[in-house]
């Protein structure tokens, strides 16, 4: 860019500087800056005190430490460097071009320093973040009997700020008050600004209150300090303040007050913020638009933030760190990565901050090889050492499973700091390497660094993942006397970690006595009970959530229907699809996959199905859910077929997926398509079988007849055979009526699961169906010696949002008169129909018409007579029982489904039997 010359007179001695001067300046200076100072060369030439002012201006508009130092140069060839006012104009040159050691350097070539001199290399030390040089050069100030002013001590203040030392900044403080400058509204703004940035936001009220002239700069002040100490609602209000005392906000009071609302996730004071600055003329303000990209990107709205970063002329690099920095943050990867090849594009340059965003987007989308590159440029540019970049690259390694990697780039940052650690032990806790995660921290803990919230909640995580409650407790002690236990992201962390652990008391009582109320604290409550098996206490939760005018996210329905699925409790579980069609969950593909699982888990395959044509992206879980959800209810030619259309749409099964189709199989007893699939898993779908897949393929053998080829398999399999296969076995093995291979079944189980009830029964039935009195006898003295206690039959039906509970001969209830005369009627008509009791299923040593009455008040009989006596005619009845229906039960539903004409919906361990019009779902096939 040329720059106009300033004619001067010949005999001017500025005359060779000025001519230097202009020759550096075009070599430096941006076009816009150039064409600004063109129009600041128009003085008389012949006006001495004109060139001097405009070689000032040439001089404030240099940015670049290379030509301060060429107009220094020559400053001092022409004898101006020692003279005022240019050596103060030098000072602060090479404090604005961030070179202080090259202002002391000169400030010492000075042979009498006045308090301008002393001021200005102050303010160069603390400007650029070195607070101890300048409350040094303060106190040698002092000691040499020079004089301060309203302009020196701003920068000693900022420098006690800087430096963290509150005990210098509260003497300073003093010396401010014994010299009469607490009345200066400068000095009393940065004594405003430094109480905040000690965290002392009483004290900077306080001060702030005593100003008598407040100007924007007190008021924005006090707002950063707030915002500074996360104060995002006293922000707020003293904005409101400021706007009805007639204070007009400025471009930095709006990017404090938006980064308020950021804090605060309040993005409707933020619109309404955008709204105000707009209607001031600040929505063209570079510095006020930026804070606006950063609001919306931050909150989630990326729409908006696009819409405003698109009416930015000129995009700084602040503008598109901001705008690629939010989408990460709200895991839009792709986004930010496409925003990326844009800012290249557009020819401006990334720096650390946007590259370290960049790696964080490449760890999210699993783009390794993208990261790899990026991270080799860095190495030949030689950032590679940076700590913003070193914590990207710290983050992306760990988040790929690149263990070793990330312990590389870890080690190669020059001072790993808080910030560094985090983002490794985030990035193994991310990734599943939770043993990794919890060795970090250890290690963390031993070279004495403190934790913050982000490491406890990265830590919890790790402890929930492995179940590992004496971490967890030992975490809790840490986050108590650290004083964390007011932070919900801990909080929440502890709640959802005893959740896991299965200590739901230990939760609970986190969750009241920190009484974090937030809505992610609800779900973690809500999601624990929801995983143990608790649906009831999930949904009271929820209920005391509804009372606190909390609204639920997609999660917490989420966690809500898989508690109805776990309860069979359909009506509940459609008031909760209620709340997710209000609150627009629709097409929120968590919700849609907990509707298509609870419909199908509480008996309805009809809604199911209805559930899953409304998702909108279906992924493989939508798939996989919806092929299970037919497998248990017995439609398995239906689930195969499924199973085809969604290979045609392209996707690939998982290991769910195809335990599902398995499942299918073996609930349909099509032997022949199980075996195709069980063989061609690995080839065709890339996908190894599991152990899950193997016990599938032997229950389904097993069932039918075919032990020996069942047998076979567990010796073919390429691990030890579990709980699981050795359970099929035995359960086959009484259908069956196979003592030897249930003996051996049964011997594998008590080593595996010795707690476990349900061996010591079926063994004992499978003898008892062979008459083997003594075995059975045998069997029940080892179950008390072992103190193994059996799991009682239970059965539940839901009736008007409660779930009622019963057991074999169960006379609780408040109605048991009228369930038993409903089952003796229900007995008549069923007798009169054909049905004759099948007393051999009872396997207790009693006469057979004792062993009649013990079949006609089985639990599952109590609960549809139940249902039938609360319910109008013809709707269908659903009921739940914990464990395989029998053989007699099963037998009588057939005709009960058929005198009353409803259909009965049971729901046992293994499936779903519809009993309709006299006949079952299964085939008799379970």
């Amino acid at each position: 860019m040329k720059l106009c010359r300033l004619p001067l007179p010949t005999s001017s001695p500025f005359k060779p500087f000025h001519t230097a001067a202009i020759s550096i300046l075009e070599d430096h200076l941006t076009p816009a800056s150039a064409a600004n100072l063109s129009s600041h060369l128009s003085p008389p030439p012949e006006s001495p005190a004109s060139s001097v002012s405009n070689l000032t201006t040439l001089i404030s508009a240099t940015q670049s430490v290379g030509g301060a130092g060429q107009i220094h140069a020559h400053l001092a060839k022409c004898g101006l460097s020692f003279g005022p006012p240019f050596r103060h104009h030098l000072l602060t040159l090479y404090s604005r071009c961030r070179s202080p050691e090259s202002a002391r350097k000169l400030f010492d070539e000075f042979p009498d320093p006045d308090h301008i001199s002393w001021s200005a290399l102050i303010s160069a030390y603390s400007n650029n973040g070195l607070g101890r040089e300048a409350l040094l050069s303060f106190r040698k100030m002092r000691s040499l009997g020079v004089r301060s002013n309203e302009f020196t001590l701003p920068s000693v203040l900022k420098a006690c700020s800087v430096s963290s030392d509150f005990i210098a900044g509260t003497l300073v403080h003093a010396f401010v008050i014994v010299t009469g400058f607490e009345s200066d509204v400068f000095v009393a703004n940065t004594l405003v600004v430094m109480y905040a940035n000690f965290g002392l936001l009483l004290d900077s009220k306080r001060l702030f209150d005593g100003i008598t002239d407040c100007n924007s700069v007190s008021w924005n002040g006090l707002l950063a300090g707030c915002v500074r100490n996360e104060r995002f609602e006293e922000a707020v209000s003293l904005f409101q303040e400021m706007v009805m005392d007639g204070m007009r906000p400025n471009e930095f009071g709006f990017s404090c007050i938006l980064n308020a609302c950021t804090g605060s996730q309040d993005l409707s004071c933020g619109r309404a913020v955008h709204g105000y600055l707009t209607r001031l003329g600040y929505h063209s303000d570079p510095f006020t638009t930026n804070a606006l990209v950063d609001m919306y990107a931050k909150l989630g709205n990326a729409k908006a933030a696009a819409m405003v970063f698109g009416k930015i002329a000129r995009p700084d690099i602040v503008s598109w760190n901001c705008f690629i920095a939010g989408c990460v943050l709200h895991g839009h990867d792709s986004r930010a990565l496409a925003l990326l090849v844009e800012m290249k594009a557009s020819g401006m340059v990334p720096n650390v901050f946007t590259l370290s965003s960049v790696l964080k987007a490449c760890a999210g989308t699993g783009m390794l090889d993208l990261g790899m590159q990026i991270h080799g440029n860095l190495i030949k540019a030689g950032s590679d050492s940076d700590s913003f970049v070193g914590v990207g690259l710290v983050d992306m390694y760990a988040k790929c499973n690149c263990l070793d990697d990330a312990m590389k780039a870890f080690y190669l940052i020059p001072e790993q700091d808080l910030i560094s650690w985090n983002a490794l032990i985030s990035g193994c806790s991310h990734s599943g390497s939770d043993d990794e995660a919890l060795a970090c921290f250890s290690k963390m803990r031993r070279e004495g660094l403190i934790f913050n919230r982000t490491t406890l909640s990265a830590v919890l995580k790790s402890t929930a993942s492995l179940q590992a409650i004496t971490v967890t407790k030992q975490v809790h002690g840490l986050a108590t006397r650290a004083g964390f236990l007011s932070d919900p992201h801990v909080v929440n962390g502890l709640v959802d970690a005893y959740g896991k652990c299965s200590c739901l008391e230990e939760a609970g009582r986190v969750f009241e006595e920190c009484q974090s109320g937030d809505v992610v604290a609800f779900t973690s409550l809500i999601t624990a009970h929801s995983q143990s098996g608790q649906g009831e206490e999930a949904i009271k939760v929820f209920c005391e959530m509804l009372n606190q005018d909390l609204k639920p996210d997609s999660f917490v329905c989420s966690s809500l229907l898989n508690a109805c699925a776990s309860l069979s409790a359909y009506e509940q579980g459609k008031q909760i699809h209620v709340h997710v069609l209000k609150m627009g969950f629709m097409y929120d593909v968590f919700a849609g996959n907990a509707l298509v699982n609870m419909y199908a888990k509480c008996g309805s395959v009809e809604d199911a199905t209805l559930a899953f044509s409304e998702i909108p992206e279906r992924g493989i879980v939508s798939w996989s859910a919806m092929i299970g959800g037919l497998a248990q209810h017995g439609h398995g030619k239906k689930a195969l077929d499924l199973f085809s259309k969604m290979l045609d749409e392209g996707l690939s099964p998982n290991h769910i997926t195809l335990t599902s189709v398995l499942c299918a199989c073996n609930h349909a007893g099509l032997i022949d398509e199980a075996k195709q699939y069980f063989d061609l898993m690995e080839e065709m779908y890339g996908v190894q079988r599991t152990q899950e897949h193997y016990a599938c393929m032997i229950d389904l053998l097993g069932r039918a007849g075919r032990l020996n080829e069942a047998m076979e398999l567990v010796h073919r399999m390429p691990f030890e055979a579990n709980a699981s296969v050795w359970g099929a076995l035995l359960g086959a093995s009484r259908v069956h009526g196979n003592i030897e291979l249930g003996k051996q079944a049964a011997e594998m189980l008590f080593a595996l699961e010795p707690e476990k009830s349900g061996t010591h029964v079926l063994l004992a039935n499978m003898y008892a169906s062979a008459s083997m009195w003594d075995n059975v006898a045998k069997v029940r003295r080892l179950m008390k010696d072992s103190r193994v206690k059996k799991e009682p039959a239970m059965s539940w039906v839901e009736m008007k949002d409660k779930i009622y509970t019963f057991i074999v001969g169960d006379r609780s209830h408040d109605r048991t008169a009228e369930i038993y005369a409903k089952l003796e009627e229900l007995g008549d008509l069923m007798r009169k129909a054909g049905y004759v009791p099948m007393v051999e299923t009872d396997l207790h040593d009693v006469e057979p018409g004792e062993k009649e009455v013990l079949l006609s008040h089985h639990s599952e009989k109590l609960a549809v007579a139940f249902a039938l006596i609360s319910t109008p005619a013809g709707v269908p009845i659903r009921v739940k029982k914990n464990l395989r229906v029998c053989r007699d039960c099963h037998t009588a539903f057939k005709f009960i489904c058929k005198i009353v004409s409803t259909e009965i919906i049971l729901r046992d361990i293994n499936r779903f039997h519809h009993f309709k019009d006299g006949a079952c779902s299964c085939g008799d096939y379970w």
